[in-house]
């Protein structure tokens, strides 16, 4: 197995311990009726079920996946390093090797087009080392990934990251008008008469503590119509997929169906790109470079696999931490290299409106992509016809600085819709047991594994020790987080790029092949609460 060298287990502060039932030897099929048996391990360590008349069956080796070890009741901590096989450098220095030896040999057929997309918080971190704009750590690494090592392509994620956005908010509204006109309307008319009824009270001196009250119209989880998954749940962050996947079943319907940057990125490469260079998707090798191991998680996802070209949409993945270590190993002054120019995608870069020369585009919101303010904006516009919602969202910091509410209210003062972000599994957990008891009173959550959300990813550059002036942590997630936010944002409906590729590639939004290449699922995992020390050996 290639395991990458920069892993590091830190800030366990969110860690929940393991639970013994992940480890399985061997696997045992359950039967009815079937009666009390043992098992035995011979000198060769084959495993034996033993029957009550001394018949003995060979039991075969369970077969452990990614999806049976990671993200269990033990796997998941707030900067989770996760040692995955064919998920590092050394994975890429292969196919470079095995590239140029092809090319020496005349054998061009066998040459495999690398493709490397980075998405903008990695970038951030890199600038923010080396102290940098995004722009020049962009085209340096133009420089470093195509003229140094030897890929063909070295794309943002930016625009893939819109795609995103676009979906999950599509997405939203769809959701939203089915929950209103499925009883949702009744819903909403009664907390919001519970809400009047308690500022009344509070204007009249008679302040009580304020109680929520469940999504029934009398409090009462029986009357809630739990058919249209609201609140729905941001679907961006692989560690909290997970964590919903293998704890909290029920939760599933309330994610968002939408992909992440990254693996909408790969359906774009292996889709659209590869069609464009003439090439079968297997003959692409697609790496992305992210602020998160949990990233190498969902690349490695069944959902993501092209069973016909036997290919993954991301064939790789890449932490900030992985590609900032590539420096040292290839003998590169990051900060002496020129600077490349932006590589084109179907002969069409994103242009700065102004100068009309190739620019980066970044977007409004949090550095986590963004997903709630943009969410927010397209709602009130489709829903409500508000077009500006500067003046009518009322923003409050709740219980603690990785927990905000965000109440989009009407010209008359009345709240039509309430969203949060929710970092951090503490907070997770709080939105999750709300849902889960009928309490909670959003209709969107952007949630995220880490404290401080992509900006701080376990993949992310730690601030260097060097140097006089010592920063603390929070002041350096806030620098990196300053250097993300001084890329220009854009709306993803005014990108050119992103809507020539939509009309080129996606064209009808409503077909099966649209919410292939755009949508995702999610599966619960059965928990085998068996205590694996109650064996009878």
């Amino acid at each position: 197995m290639a395991f990458s060298s920069a892993l590091v287990l830190t800030d366990l502060n969110d860690y929940i311990s393991p639970s013994q039932a992940c480890i399985k030897p061997v696997e045992v099929q359950k039967k009815e009726n079937a009666e009390e048996t043992s098992i035995k391990v011979n000198e060769a360590g084959t495993y034996y079920e033993v029957s009550m008349d001394g018949t003995e069956e060979k039991l075969e080796s369970a077969s452990i996946s990614l999806n049976d070890c990671l993200a269990c009741s033990g796997c998941i901590t707030s900067a989770e390093s996760v040692l995955i096989s064919m998920q590092s450098q050394e994975e890429l220095y292969k196919i470079l090797k095995s590239n140029a030896e092809a090319q020496a040999s005349g054998r061009l057929d066998d040459i495999i087009t690398v493709v490397i997309s980075m998405s903008p918080q990695s970038r951030a971190s890199i600038a923010a080392k080396y102290g940098i704009s995004p722009m020049q750590a962009h085209r340096k690494l133009t420089q470093f990934f195509k003229h140094t090592l030897g890929a063909h392509y070295f794309f943002d994620t930016s625009f893939s990251r819109d795609f995103s956005l676009v979906e999950s908010a599509r997405e939203f509204v769809d959701r939203y008008r089915n929950y209103m006109a499925n009883g949702g309307q009744q819903i909403e008319a009664a907390r919001q008469e519970q809400e009047e009824k308690e500022q009344e009270e509070a204007s009249a001196g008679k302040v009580k503590p304020r109680r929520r009250r469940g999504r029934g119209t009398d409090g009462d989880a029986s009357s809630t119509p739990t058919s249209q998954d609201m609140p729905m749940l941001a679907s961006a962050c692989p560690g909290w997929i997970c964590y919903a996947e293998k704890t909290h079943g029920f939760i599933l319907p309330h994610i968002s169906a939408s992909k992440s940057p990254q693996q909408i990125m790969g359906s774009v490469v292996k889709d659209f790109f590869a069609k464009q260079l003439g090439l079968r998707p297997n003959q692409l090798y697609h790496i992305s470079v992210m602020p998160c191991y949990d990233k190498k998680l969902e690349a490695s996802r069944p959902d993501f696999f092209d069973e016909q070209y036997q290919t993954r949409d991301v064939d790789c993945v890449l932490t900030t931490i992985e590609v900032d270590k590539m420096f040292s190993e290839q003998n590169v002054d990051f900060p002496s290299l020129p600077e490349a120019p932006l590589d084109e995608l179907f002969n069409k870069v994103s242009q700065s409106p102004t100068t009309q020369q190739p620019t980066l585009y970044g977007s409004s919101g949090s550095s986590s992509g963004g997903y709630l303010e943009y969410i927010l904006a397209y709602a009130a516009r489709e829903l409500f016809g508000v077009n500006d919602i500067s003046s009518n969202v009322q923003v409050q910091t709740a219980k603690n600085v990785d927990f905000t509410e965000y109440t989009l209210k009407s010209d008359d003062g009345k709240a039509v819709l309430r969203f949060a972000s929710a970092y951090g599994f503490r907070n997770i957990q709080n939105v999750v047991r709300k849902i889960k008891n009928n309490k909670c009173t959003y209709q969107f959550v952007e949630v995220m594994a880490c404290p401080g959300g992509c900006i701080n990813g376990g993949g992310q550059l730690p601030m260097s020790d060097s140097g006089e002036t010592t920063v603390s942590a929070k002041d350096w997630i806030s620098h990196v987080e300053n250097i993300y936010r001084s890329v220009e944002g854009i709306r993803p409906e005014d990108n050119e790029a992103v809507r020539a590729l939509y009309s080129e590639w996606i064209g009808d939004v409503t077909t099966e092949r649209a919410k292939k290449l755009l949508r995702t699922q999610y599966h619960a995992v059965t928990q085998n609460l068996a205590n694996p020390l109650a064996t009878v050996w």
